[in-house]
């Protein structure tokens, strides 16, 4: 059968254009519409082949076969490229942008810590909007700073292993939970009733409080199923951890070893606590490293707390406050979620040897004694 319409462009490629050609397709870094329209005109070199069939075979549209084909038969390889899109052109040069990424990452302003856009904006002569939208291509946020503290604790590398391997790899027949406590956290009440949300406008309550007491909250949360056992007492000495110690020894079956993953606060080390460990032989403690909270799967849970109920809440009592955690409480294990650690110990090890690797080598501007 004849073909009808317009007689498609002839591709005939010098083994230099077929070679580059190839090497777009295939190259990883290629953009996807690049490699695929590499892809087009390398098959219609095959006299053979109709649009629909090319189309067929790379996944596109007839219409962009003879568009490619076209392009390539006018303006061969440069042809295959975006043309420019319409708008202004640039006036900003790339000197100028390397410039700027280089001040902000290697110098400060006389008289401050850190840039500005309007500091930048000054030193270069430019807008700010410009320098704005140059640290945001780059990911630069000089206002910003991040903290951080290096364990110095010599088990260090045991630990880590020790409290991921809990939690990516629990022992068979055992209960793993993530203990700690909250303390001293405050029943306030505003001076004035909070105001609600509305259209347009945030809810507001008055900036000043009223402390009602304090009360301290003991949690212990399963690692497997997300649930949490909870107590609530007037302080958090070593005393009152042994009472909730005997309450996760209540609600544990007795068939079960019990690994209680714990920080370094003195209360969870105190002789009491060792003699209440050698009647309770099913009992085994992990202690994260020193300044290692965060590996405390725990911390997330009453980091929900916080945010979920505490932050806005408002009690006129202590009595009030405990009422409420209860029945958080009550609410998050009725459909409890799990926190899953995902880092592995080496993943956690490799990053914190790339921080000890740029304090090693950073000098830092000691202020005279």
């Amino acid at each position: 059968m004849a073909r009808r319409g317009r007689p498609p462009v002839e591709i005939t490629l010098t083994s230099t254009e077929r070679r580059q050609l190839q090497s777009w397709a295939r190259r990883h870094s290629s953009a996807q519409n690049l490699a695929m329209r590499c892809k087009i005109i390398l098959l219609c070199e095959d006299p053979a082949l109709t649009g629909g069939e090319i189309a067929a075979k790379v996944g596109c549209n007839p219409a962009t076969v003879s568009k490619w084909r076209k392009r390539f038969g006018e303006h061969r390889l440069d042809g295959l490229i975006d043309e420019p899109r319409p708008g202004a052109a640039r006036t900003i040069g790339d000197d100028v942008v390397e410039q700027i990424v280089i001040d902000t990452l290697e110098s400060t302003p006389k008289d401050a810590t850190h840039w500005s856009t309007r500091s930048m904006a000054e030193r270069h002569g430019i807008s700010r909007q410009t320098v704005s939208e140059i640290w945001r291509a780059f990911g630069l946020k000089p206002w910003e700073i991040d903290e951080f503290k290096i364990s110095p604790d010599p088990q260090l590398v045991a630990k880590i292993r020790d409290i991921v391997g809990l939690y990516m790899n629990p022992p068979v027949n055992a209960a793993v939970f993530a203990v700690d406590e909250k303390p001293q956290i405050q029943a306030l009440n505003r001076t004035a009733p909070m105001l609600p949300m509305m259209p347009t406008t945030n809810q507001r309550r008055s900036h000043d409080y009223k402390r009602n007491g304090t009360i301290d909250l003991f949690a212990a949360l399963d690692i497997a199923s997300g649930k949490v056992i909870h107590d609530l007492r007037p302080n958090h000495t070593s005393a009152q951890f042994i009472k909730f110690l005997n309450k996760i020894n209540r609600e544990v079956p007795d068939h079960l070893d019990v690994h209680v993953i714990l920080d370094n606060l003195s209360t969870h080390k105190t002789p009491a606590v060792h003699k209440w460990l050698l009647r309770q032989r099913r009992f085994h403690f992990h202690f994260t490293p020193t300044y290692g909270s965060w590996m405390n799967l725990v911390e997330r849970w009453f980091s929900a707390l916080t945010t979920k109920k505490l932050q806005r809440s408002a009690q006129d009592s202590v009595n009030a406050l405990a009422a409420d955690i209860v029945e958080w409480v009550k609410h998050w294990n009725e459909n409890p979620k799990p926190f899953i650690w995902h880092k592995t110990a080496d993943e956690i090890l490799e990053r914190l040897g790339r921080y000890c690797a740029a304090v090693t080598n950073t000098e830092f501007n000691r202020e005279p004694t």
